[in-house]
């Protein structure tokens, strides 16, 4: 089944000095299950091409459908509720609420969804546990480490239970023993839940893990290889 669906995808950024195209008219199909890395230089469009796919930013041509629903057709309420209950973000920063522990903010999705209390607390630990943090719900991010932060970022973004996870360069901030715990977890959880990851990253640990790569070069698709054996 397929989760994303891009055609013909291009932005262009006005300012008063001079027009730039960001995306130059990309055409990608991203099917349940996959965990894709989509990677190129600096200034390739890997980050505006993310916000697209979650929603974050319009283009200015092309169409954009999410589980059969063209997003560009959306109010901006509708928008907001599509994001919430479909598209699960890890952001290079975590953007944790500093002063709700570990397991609060991981509810606060659900919260937001309207889930009944008691069964947002018990997803929100088993979530937890997942990513190695059952014995940190009740850490503030200030007592977490970077690695563990970005670790209730997953969590977070798994609570949702969206059709697919963005992750916006996710181990920059990471060292190389975080880096690989957090790969294996997301991995895993891909593997035996069968999440969806699209990963935009200059980290090559994290383009050996995925297991198909997407390169972009001045906002356009240049390769799209899918790894053997993977």
């Amino acid at each position: 089944m397929n989760v994303i669906e891009v055609k013909d995808l291009k932005k262009i950024y006005n300012s008063t000095e001079v027009k730039v195209n960001a995306l130059n008219g990309i055409d990608l199909t991203i099917e349940e299950g996959e965990f894709t890395a989509i990677v190129g230089p600096s200034g390739s469009g890997k980050t505006t091409f993310l916000n697209m796919l979650g929603g974050l930013d319009m283009p200015t041509n092309g169409e954009i459908t999410i589980g059969g629903t063209d997003i560009r057709q959306l109010s901006s309420s509708e928008l907001i509720d599509f994001r919430l209950n479909n598209i699960g973000f890890v952001f290079q920063a975590y953007n944790l609420i500093p002063v709700l522990t570990a397991l609060e903010n991981v509810e606060f999705i659900m919260q937001m969804q309207g889930v009944d209390k008691n069964e947002r607390e018990q997803r929100a630990k088993e979530l937890l546990t997942q990513v190695g943090l059952g014995d940190r719900v009740n850490s503030r991010p200030s007592k977490l480490s970077g690695g563990q932060q970005q670790r209730v970022a997953v969590a977070r973004a798994l609570a949702s239970k969206p059709k697919f996870v963005l992750a916006d360069e996710p181990t920059a901030n990471l060292d190389s023993k975080s880096t690989a715990n957090l790969l294996d977890i997301m991995e895993e959880l891909n593997l035996k839940e069968k999440i969806t990851f699209v990963f935009s990253t200059h980290d090559q640990r994290v383009v050996n893990k995925a297991r198909r790569v997407v390169t972009l070069e001045d906002g356009k698709i240049i390769s799209d290889e899918r790894k053997n054996g993977k």
